[in-house]
């Protein structure tokens, strides 16, 4: 630690002359003032530890130096030790600890009694300015802990988004969907809104990979997904690799017509897309087929029932011909 700055203030240079050379110690910092308008300057340009004032000056004596201090936020918690005569009276005793000071040093000064109460604030200063640069090293770890946090909580939140996504398409997986689904479903049933579902399955889709190779497939899949994202305008929509070449949409408030015109503007999208298929029977280029089924919800554990709806729906599209949509009309349940 650095040298202690401790004042001494006395108007007579031969008190200070006296103080200084019964202080000498290579961990102190002697500054001296000989009136106490200096000595508030000193302290203005220096961290003091302690200081030494004379009660008894001239202009302004140690009480008023010691009050003028106590309005300073810079200076007001510098402990100060009164030197003053011998005898004193009870009321100046009072005085003196009023003004701020914390002891006092009688004249003549004991050497021993000197080193030893100066000894004892100075320490109290040490021990001060340790518990601050602890304090100070502690908020930086706090800090640094609170940044910690919050990257971790940013890398968790990037790990949940990936967790959640389908890693060929980009689009949301069928974890979310489950997630989704029944979220939508309560926020459904709360507000006693319609609730549809989308199911699509690409037609004749073992085929293209046979004809292709599963690296084309895996690029039909991907844009199949751009494909039916691209009609989707509302945030609250959501669409999903429900798996392998199955697709679903969750689509919140919306009634079976909502859902069947957004349908037909999904594999209007797709065929606009013109994904050649060389190997199905259905057209010359790559189909969806499609099933909606579309609910007012009416109890919690019931949503499997609008996947299975529109699963069947599904299924007859595909027994149909492909290429196609079917919807099934639920009644509330």
């Amino acid at each position: 630690m650095n040298k202690m700055n401790i004042l001494l203030v006395d108007d007579r240079p031969e008190n200070l002359l006296t103080l200084e050379s019964l202080l000498d110690n290579p961990d102190f910092n002697i500054i001296r003032a000989l009136s106490g308008a200096e000595a508030l300057e000193r302290m203005l340009d220096h961290e003091i530890a302690l200081v030494l004032l004379d009660v008894h000056m001239p202009d302004m004596d140690g009480y008023e130096t010691a009050e003028l201090m106590r309005s300073n936020s810079r200076t007001r918690n510098i402990p100060i030790i009164f030197v003053t005569a011998n005898h004193m009276e009870r009321d100046h005793i009072f005085k003196g600890y009023d003004a701020g000071g914390v002891d006092y040093l009688l004249k003549p000064i004991a050497p021993v009694v000197l080193k030893c109460k100066v000894g004892i604030f100075l320490d109290l200063h040490r021990q001060k300015k340790e518990l601050e640069l602890k304090t100070q090293e502690l908020n930086a770890k706090v800090v640094e802990l609170e940044e910690l946090q919050q990257q971790l909580e940013e890398k968790n939140r990037q790990l949940k988004t990936i967790s959640n996504m389908d890693g060929l398409t980009g689009i949301y997986n069928r974890r979310y969907f489950n997630e989704i689904i029944e979220n939508e479903w309560h926020r459904s049933m709360r507000d006693q809104e319609e609730l549809s579902l989308i199911m699509m399955d690409i037609d004749h889709f073992k085929s293209y990979n046979d004809t292709y190779g599963h690296s084309a497939g895996d690029e039909a899949l991907k844009a199949v997904a751009d494909a039916i994202n691209r009609p989707m305008k509302r945030r609250v929509d959501t669409i999903a690799r429900y798996g392998g070449e199955e697709f679903v949409a969750i689509l919140p408030e919306t009634d079976s017509a909502g859902a069947l015109e957004l349908g037909q503007q999904i594999m209007e999208s797709v065929r606009e897309a013109g994904i050649d298929h060389a190997g199905s029977p259905t057209a010359p280029h790559l189909t969806i087929s499609m099933g909606i089924a579309s609910i007012i919800p009416g109890r919690d554990d019931a949503y499997t029932e609008l996947i299975n709806a529109a699963d069947r729906a599904l299924y007859a599209a595909k027994a149909s011909g492909r290429n196609g949509i079917k919807t099934a009309v639920e009644e509330k349940v």
